[in-house]
């Protein structure tokens, strides 16, 4: 998560087009037609539709796909490890988009890709060491997207997060389909993740049997985790359990050790990604002597999620069924 950082349906009755892909929900006007968003609090002017959007990491990249916005982008940047992508309806995307870098975005990227948008977020692309920034791209005539899970919210300069993940979720969504023309299929997702998610909520657990949950990301020194406005706090309490760290303002940060044992963790879920194998993680977590006498390594009750479901992307609601179809399992018996 510090180097780069739900499956959907096509929704077939809510567009015309052929199957994901999407010239859809067009008027005579939209391709130049203006459109002003609001963008991490800001209110941002898109001269006309992008046509050759480049996207960093494969939720951005998704939420792209889910919205059958293909022909709209020129690549995507992503390591190998896309996550599973059974069942995954927009998978296609994958083969019709070029993959620009296995890595992540650069300036040189999206110049040979004659971007006309750079989809990213703060950590998930855009970064300050290397000048690869909205600002450093509006010099260069690129207009910029910014994943709203990332925005920075002053408290320093580098938390991040401006409302429940969730929320940024459809804030995303919602802008996207009015930037592309596409809002009955923005609204339709939407509305299709609410009402599963909803679905899951009603079969929570509540109350006192609500287990509490530590999110870990990777770091044996120093565990990275997320705080309350990172996609896993609100996957997290929607399937029926409590963040521990819900108090953190942050999105993705690092804590110590001596918090997360002090919080006394039900429940630790892994996040699936990087050199380190999820069972690789799960061996650490299980040896690590101070987490000994913490009920999540004690009873080993421990849970994988990929990555990708994990930052905000469509996967979102997929893996709040996912975990809470879990947590069932265990609730009330910590």
């Amino acid at each position: 998560m510090r180097k780069l950082i739900a499956t959907a349906l096509c929704l077939a009755a809510t567009v015309t087009a052929t199957g994901c892909g999407a010239t859809v929900e067009k008027s005579a006007d939209t391709e130049s037609a203006a459109v002003t968003l609001t963008n991490c609090g800001r209110r941002v002017t898109f001269d006309k539709v992008p046509e050759r959007v480049v996207t960093n990491d494969v939720g951005i990249t998704e939420l792209m796909f889910a919205l059958g916005l293909e022909d709209r982008m020129a690549g995507f940047a992503m390591p190998d490890d896309k996550g599973d992508l059974t069942g995954v309806p927009w998978k296609d995307g994958y083969e019709k988009v070029k993959w620009l870098s296995k890595d992540q975005l650069t300036r040189e990227n999206a110049l040979d890709a004659r971007a006309d948008l750079v989809f990213a977020g703060w950590n998930y692309g855009f970064r300050e060491d290397d000048g690869f920034t909205p600002d450093a791209l509006k010099k260069l005539g690129i207009p910029s997207y910014i994943l709203t899970e990332s925005c920075r919210n002053g408290r320093t300069k580098t938390t991040r997060g401006i409302m429940p993940p969730l929320d940024a979720l459809y804030t995303d969504l919602t802008n996207l389909g009015k930037l592309f023309g596409v809002e009955k299929r923005a609204a339709a997702l939407i509305a299709d993740f609410k009402n599963r998610i909803a679905d899951v909520r009603a079969q929570a657990p509540k109350g006192a049997d609500r287990p509490k949950v530590f999110l870990y990301d990777s770091g044996q020194d120093q565990p990275f985790t997320s705080g309350r406005y990172a996609a896993p706090e609100q996957i997290i309490s929607e399937a029926g359990g409590v963040n521990v760290m819900h108090d953190v303002q942050d999105s993705w940060t690092t804590v110590g050790w001596e918090t997360v044992v002090e919080r006394n963790p039900d429940v630790i879920v892994i996040c699936d990604y990087g050199d380190m194998s999820a069972e690789q993680k799960k061996k650490f977590l299980l040896s690590y002597a101070p987490l000994r006498n913490v009920p999540a390594v004690k009873h080993k009750r421990i849970f994988v999620l990929d990555y990708v479901d994990l930052v905000e992307s469509p996967r979102n609601p997929s893996a709040v069924a996912r975990l809470g179809a879990y947590l069932r399992t265990v609730a009330g018996k910590h």
